[in-house]
């Protein structure tokens, strides 16, 4: 028998996965992610956000009104250390489709990167170009990432206090090579969301041993910065989330975005012309 506790457990668990599920799908929808036909290349990291999102959308397949296709791909970046047995097993028992990319970033990141120096940017780079190679070679015509609702509020500021750019990570995305569709699925999911589901799940995380232990990184500290915030006004960030979809240019400086050249005062002319004709009937 169920005790009380264990029932309240198994209720809050499923509200959190339909929350995830509606906010997964409602991204979909308004950013039309997926469509008939997609064969969709799922990149996993062996992190809470990759699991959670492959979880999802393996859900979401099953009841989707189009069909479309799941592969997910993990690359193998060679880190000391690194449990190579981890993913293929549990992608095993998943059932689902998979790939473990091998390569070495791992020592060109630790030889062009100074000790004690950010590796994100690079490694990153080096990761997503072999990726979307991948993605080439498998026809997948979608890749999907991990990031979420905090990853792009974090990214915002990134840009602003260090970038000098107003910009953030956008749900659907164009490669720059114009040759590959990036789509991001839990943009409107919280982190703290994510971290319970993962928690519950019990996925087998794997934590990063390049730069997981950076605790000074410039994204920790804006992560700190907004933590501070929505304790002193809980809220905040579901603000900044909407005003990052919510823009308005007009209102903004970038001469690119908005006419400010060719701004001009517009005049009410049918008002200008009933006083001109009252001047003249006087």
């Amino acid at each position: 028998m169920i005790s009380e506790t264990e029932r309240k457990a198994k209720t809050e668990f499923n509200k959190l996965q339909k929350r995830l599920r509606r906010n997964v799908g409602k991204a979909i929808e308004d950013y039309c992610m997926i469509e008939d036909g997609d064969k969709i290349m799922v990149c996993l990291s062996g992190g809470k956000d990759s699991y959670t999102m492959l979880d999802i959308l393996m859900s979401l397949q099953k009841s989707a009104p189009v069909n479309f296709e799941l592969v997910a791909v993990n690359m193998d970046q060679k880190q000391p250390g690194f449990p190579e047995h981890i993913l293929p097993a549990y992608l095993e028992q998943l059932g689902v489709p998979y790939h473990i990319v091998e390569k070495d970033t791992y020592s060109v990141v630790k030889d062009i990167i100074p000790e004690g120096k950010t590796t994100c940017g690079l490694c990153s780079r080096l990761r997503r170009g072999t990726l979307y190679g991948f993605a080439e070679q498998i026809g997948a015509n979608k890749i999907a990432l991990g990031h979420h609702r905090d990853d792009i509020i974090e990214t915002l500021f990134l840009n602003m206090f260090y970038g000098g750019k107003l910009k953030a990570m956008p749900p659907k995305l164009l490669s720059d090579d114009k040759k590959h569709v990036l789509i991001r699925p839990l943009s409107y999911c919280k982190e703290k969301d994510i971290e319970e589901f993962a928690r519950i799940k019990e996925f087998p995380i794997i934590p990063c041993n390049l730069c997981g232990s950076q605790e000074n990184l410039q994204r920790q500290n804006i992560k700190n910065m907004l933590a501070e915030w929505e304790r002193i006004q809980p809220g905040r960030s579901e603000h900044i989330f909407s005003a990052i979809c919510n823009v308005a240019p007009s209102q903004l400086g970038d001469v690119n975005l908005f006419d400010f050249i060719n701004l001009q005062q517009q005049q009410d002319k049918s008002h200008l012309a009933t006083r001109l004709d009252v001047v003249q009937i006087d």
